[in-house]
């Protein structure tokens, strides 16, 4: 592709060079650059990609796109552009032909919920339509059949496009994406035309990188803000969660700019859901939408699961899904990996394996099983390390009210000192029924062996995650399969 066909595409760039040279790919690793290549200068948290554009040059760059002028010497191509992070997200969209075009996309943004939701996306849109692309924390599936691993949450711009080209090419019906905060600050989803956005919630996290849940809300309403600037023909709706004071924040804020449909548990909302019934192998709920009523029936557990199912519903609906259709394909949800993912078949007492790494979460999960009225409720969790550091002794406070016995221990405690960071969340505890154990494996296995008849044991904070980081060093640790091979040699358990 040549470099004035990318340039068309950008907004408010100075150029120096010739401009007719051939691109043959995009990065922003200098050590990827080469002949060919078109090499972007991205500021970010810990280093600067201007810093390393002499290499970029010395490796023999296309080009170079970056924020400052061209240096007196240098006689090579150079772009200058404001942002050279949204710059490279429009080049990328153009030099991947504009996927989003011609793929209908949601994205899913959100403290929790969004993994949960865009697998009832893709499987409710497959069910539908045929083969569902999905970008996730857990997995990237390109095609039927085809997935990749997930890198980020949300990746970085280039490999966004190349991945929703590889679904044009393999022939998906759409695609669903997850948002993250990051990624909207960092402009990775800049140059993608959304059919619709789904905000699921705003509560404590990432405050080490936001610094302020204003600033958090800021970073997600940018979602909101970009469906109003995207262009192109499509009319995106925003899928609003307004039992969440975030979510009523962004209808206020919105309202007769974007199309807005609302999900939730009160009377206004457009979706909402009523008559609920949670058993340990699923939940029912009445759905009244749009005038019509549905009996819903999932096979996932979880109040909080009813508020994923309802924004895929109303998103799905927004995108002109058969809604009874959808409904329906909710019976056979998949589980997905690492969310209230039961693994404990055949035994006395319950595993659940769930994710919930914030206080919200954790509490939300800890309510859940409340109501499935076991006699007790064994929790085992940690804080990760180089983290929001606030949140631990809430958690542990969350920890301590919601379940009946709690076993503090490592989740990826990075840099830090793991005794300290379980020390800090057992500031938030005011009782005896705790303990800490640093070695992670140990502690499922201590859980295990004190559980009884009418028990659940919940292993949250690294749900789908399959390594431990300490000190830099990851190492293989995956909760689902550590607990499986624990109960596979099960015995009858001693009483604490």
């Amino acid at each position: 592709m040549k470099l004035n066909f990318l340039l068309d595409q950008l907004f408010r760039v100075r150029t120096f060079g010739p401009l007719d040279v051939e691109v043959t790919g995009l990065t922003a690793d200098s050590r990827q650059a080469g002949p060919g290549i078109l090499f972007a200068a991205l500021r970010g948290e810990t280093s600067d990609g201007h810093n390393f554009i002499s290499q970029a040059i010395a490796n023999g760059a296309a080009a170079i796109l970056a924020e400052t002028d061209v240096p007196t010497d240098y006689r090579g191509t150079w772009i200058t552009v404001k942002d050279t992070k949204a710059a490279l997200a429009e080049a990328a969209d153009a030099f991947f032909r504009k996927p989003s075009d011609r793929l209908p996309i949601v994205g899913v943004t959100g403290t929790n919920g969004k993994t949960t939701t865009c697998f009832l996306l893709q499987h409710i849109i497959t069910s539908a339509r045929g083969q569902c692309g999905l970008i996730g924390t857990v997995k990237y599936v390109v095609g039927e059949g085809l997935e990749e691993t997930a890198s980020h949450t949300t990746p970085d711009s280039i490999t966004l496009q190349r991945l929703l080209r590889t679904m044009t090419e393999n022939h998906c019906t759409a695609a669903a994406i997850e948002v993250s905060s990051h990624a909207l600050m960092q402009q990775r989803t800049h140059g993608i035309r959304f059919d619709a956005a789904v905000f699921t919630n705003l509560t404590q996290d990432h405050l080490d990188y936001h610094k302020t849940m204003e600033a958090y809300y800021d970073a997600k309403a940018r979602f909101a803000e970009h469906l109003v600037l995207q262009g192109g023909e499509k009319k995106p709706a925003l899928v609003l969660n307004t039992d969440d004071a975030a979510g009523r924040r962004m209808a206020r804020e919105y309202e007769g700019k974007l199309r807005i449909v609302t999900y939730g548990m009160n009377v206004h909302a457009d979706f909402r859901a009523t008559q609920l019934t949670a058993t340990m192998r699923g939940t029912t709920f009445t759905l009244e939408a749009r005038g019509r009523s549905f009996l819903v029936r999932m096979p996932l557990i979880g109040k909080f699961n009813v508020y994923n199912a309802l924004g895929a519903l109303a998103a799905v609906w927004s995108m002109d899904l058969n809604l009874r259709q959808a409904v329906k394909a909710l019976e056979d949800s998949p589980q997905v990996p690492g969310r209230m993912e039961s693994v404990s078949d055949n035994k006395p007492f319950r595993v659940f394996i769930d994710y919930a790494h914030t206080p919200d979460a954790l509490e939300n999960a800890l309510r859940t099983l409340r109501d499935l009225s076991p006699r007790r409720i064994i929790t085992v969790f940690g804080c990760g390390g180089d983290r929001d550091r606030t949140k631990r002794p809430r958690m542990g406070a969350v920890a301590e009210a919601g379940g009946s016995y709690t076993i503090l221990t490592n989740d990826n405690p990075r840099s830090e000192d793991p005794d300290a960071i379980m020390a800090e969340i057992k500031a938030g505890m005011r009782g005896e029924t705790n303990e800490m154990i640093p070695d992670r494996r140990a502690a499922i296995e201590r859980a295990i062996s004190i559980a009884g008849g009418g028990d659940i044991v919940l292993i949250a904070g690294k749900g789908h995650e399959s390594g431990q980081t300490v000190n830099g060093v990851v190492t293989p640790f995956d909760d689902v399969q550590v607990t499986r091979h624990i109960l596979r040699n099960w015995t009858l358990p001693e009483r604490p």
